[in-house]
């Protein structure tokens, strides 16, 4: 697997590039729709394929090992196959998830011991046992077991926090290096930099990561509630210390204005529930302006969701039937909300990679973020 940086455009530190796997290239920038438990909610894999266009998804290490298990995922012969799915898959290492657990997780230098959201059951994941997990699953991009501190954390407590992320990259890249893959393809694996919000952490964790020489690096630990203009500053310092040869990933993120800042500074990869979460609350992103689908203007507007668009559903169906299935607590709503949506998303991210190949990608950026943004 490699990381093939294309251009870097005159007037930004926006990035084109081509991530090469086994399962195929990905040209970058580009957006993950997140596939949690082997599934993208509410849309088909040949819908992700045929017309979203997903180049590659994110399941979650957490989650899957909860349900449906990694004995079946083993004997299903990977992820990929048991959800039919040939294109690339990142998984998060659960770190996240486990973070959320606040209540039902207990940290130490040897690992997380967690309580499942499911039954309650005693778990623990280790940074050796994390990798071997994320082998079963046969993810093509592998990321490092972390700890993700809240925010606000102080200083003492995020310090703490690194050491032990820093400890446990250790370990997971060691136990990376005398593990191979399972199913024939090549599986990378990125460090997540973390360090809440202080500058002199971010950077320590920084440069504690790219010793590991991997294909690529992620910001972790970020949009967790701190504010949106500290977030693009520390993307711009981190992204100052990272290689320029190498994929950068920032993790969870987010609205489409967050998308185009962060590429604007050098992201390469992103994902983020927000598509398919606010499709399924009739929230629409639209290249005109944000929709809510549920008010009663669009009662009476017969007129495709979005007729510019090349996504089947947003020409075959109008404004007016959305919001009557809306209404109607109709299963198809949630369908057709996240395939617009993600369509967005992909659609986005590609009008980004070609202005960056033209050297106008600050300026497209300044013309269409008042246009997406704007409540319709």
């Amino acid at each position: 697997m490699e990381f093939d940086l294309i251009h870097t455009d005159k007037h930004s530190k926006a990035r084109a590039g081509v991530l090469r796997t086994d399962h195929g290239d990905i040209d970058t920038p580009i957006f993950m729709p997140v596939g949690t438990l082997g599934t993208v909610k509410a849309v088909h894999q040949r819908e992700l394929k045929n017309d979203i266009k997903a180049q590659i998804i994110l399941a979650n290490t957490y989650h899957l090992y909860l349900r449906p298990g990694i004995e079946v995922l083993k004997k299903a012969g990977g992820l990929h196959k048991f959800m039919n799915w040939n294109k690339p898959i990142l998984t998060d290492s659960g770190g996240f998830q486990v973070y959320s657990l606040a209540s039902m997780r207990k940290l130490s230098t040897e690992g997380i011991k967690f309580r499942s959201h499911i039954d309650g059951s005693y778990h623990t994941f280790t940074p050796e046992n994390n990798i071997e997990i994320q082998r079963i699953i046969g993810s093509d991009i592998m990321m490092a077991l972390d700890e993700c501190p809240p925010y606000p954390s102080d200083y003492k407590y995020a310090k703490k926090s690194l050491e032990l992320t820093e400890l446990w990259l250790e370990r997971g890249y060691t136990h990376y290096i005398k593990t191979k893959p399972l199913y024939g393809h090549s599986q990378a694996f990125f460090p997540i930099i973390q360090g809440s919000t202080y500058e002199d952490l971010r950077i320590r964790s920084a440069k504690n990561a790219i010793k590991y020489d991997t294909i690529g690096y992620a910001h972790g630990g970020l949009a967790v509630g701190e504010p949106t203009e500290t977030m693009y500053k520390l993307i711009e310092l981190v992204n100052n210390i990272l290689p320029e040869n190498k994929a950068r990933y920032l993790m969870g993120v987010g609205t489409p204005e967050n998308i185009l800042e962060s590429i604007e500074r050098g992201i390469d990869m992103f994902d983020c529930v927000m598509p398919t979460r606010n499709g399924r609350n009739a929230m629409l992103f639209t290249k005109n302006g944000i929709i809510n689908i549920r008010n009663a203007k669009w009662k009476y507007d017969f007129s495709p969701i979005d007729p510019e668009s090349d996504i089947f559903v947003d020409k075959e169906y109008s404004k007016a039937y959305l919001r009557h299935l809306f209404i109607a607590n109709e299963r198809l709503a949630a369908q057709i909300a996240s395939i617009h949506n993600l369509g967005f998303y992909l659609w986005l991210v590609k009008q980004a990679r070609e202005h960056i190949l033209n050297d106008t990608y600050t300026k497209w950026k300044q013309e269409i973020l008042p246009k997406i943004t704007k409540r319709l």
